[in-house]
């Protein structure tokens, strides 16, 4: 029953979300398309429930000659590869608004877990164990608030297993509120983590 409930919830205020936020996309989006030469956007390849791939949206933070299918940790020198801009959008993560777009579509839920590369087998596969690849992945979720680029593969996989089994609009609204304060905060951000996509 709730998967009904969440589902419209994520549809009114995905819209509710882009609609009131629209300044903000273009103040952000002319400022990547001014400081840096490519697209505003940087679409990559996810996967989304029952395995499904679809293109995930993001402001481009980083140049655009960096390999656009290697997850951040495994760049030799992540830092390197992201832009002025980008800095700021990917330390309060404002790079990731665009993926209000893929929420509205039915392709990501507001909370779920991250959706993976296509490539990222040990991680796909690992999640494969919880039932988690079976669920819309999400803009943040249990394994964000609970350590984020700190957490190791098999670690992050059980959370989202948690997450998975005990999902409801309580857990959803704590994992939301605790999002917010830890981007308000800044914590538990590094390019050089083990597990973010």
């Amino acid at each position: 029953m709730y998967r009904f409930g969440k589902r419209l919830a994520d549809i009114v205020l995905s819209g509710l979300g882009m609609l009131i936020l629209s300044p903000v996309f273009l103040v952000l989006a002319v400022a990547v398309r001014l400081t840096s030469p490519g697209p505003v956007f940087f679409r990559q390849q996810r996967i989304g429930a029952g395995k499904a791939e679809f293109t995930m949206l993001k402001f481009r933070s980083m140049r655009v000659d960096t390999p656009s299918e290697v997850p951040t940790h495994l760049l030799r020198d992540p830092y390197a590869h992201i832009t002025g801009v980008g800095r700021f959008l990917r330390k309060t993560s404002l790079d990731e608004l665009p993926q209000l777009w893929n929420i509205w579509r039915g392709e990501m839920s507001l909370v779920g877990p991250r959706p993976a590369l296509w490539n990222q087998e040990d991680l796909i596969a690992e999640r494969d164990r919880y039932g988690v690849n079976d669920i819309r992945p999400g803009l943040t979720g249990l394994a964000q608030v609970r350590g984020r680029d700190e957490l190791p593969i098999a670690q992050k996989a059980a959370y989202d297993g948690e997450y998975r089994r005990e999902m409801s609009f309580a857990l959803d609204c704590r994992i939301l509120w605790r999002t917010a304060l830890s981007v308000l905060s800044g914590k538990d951000v590094s390019e050089g983590g083990p597990s973010e996509p």
